[in-house]
């Protein structure tokens, strides 16, 4: 089925190394025009705001983000708040 605008999957692990999963009109994930003959994976981005940030116990540098905001984008199972490390933004 064709979809205008087109329809893409994303994904991310967040600092668990779960498997986040999104699936939303290509704009929200990207500039580019992507099409059946585009070559996948192609890299994207998930626009959020940052709520915390900490240090674990690994000395790891961790960020709370929603992703409700500016863009309204869940996840597949309808979740809008992730923890992931600092060097997964930019």
């Amino acid at each position: 089925m064709f979809h205008q605008p087109p329809i893409v999957e994303a994904e991310f692990f967040d600092s668990d190394g779960r498997r986040q999963t999104f699936v939303d009109k290509e704009a929200i994930f990207t500039a580019d025009w992507l099409d059946a003959s585009s070559e996948y994976p192609q890299p994207g981005v998930i626009r959020c705001e940052a709520l915390a940030r900490w240090r674990d116990s690994e000395d790891r540098e961790l960020v709370r983000i929603t992703t409700a905001r500016p863009d309204g984008v869940e996840s597949t199972e309808g979740l809008s708040e992730f923890v992931v490390l600092s060097t997964q933004l930019s």
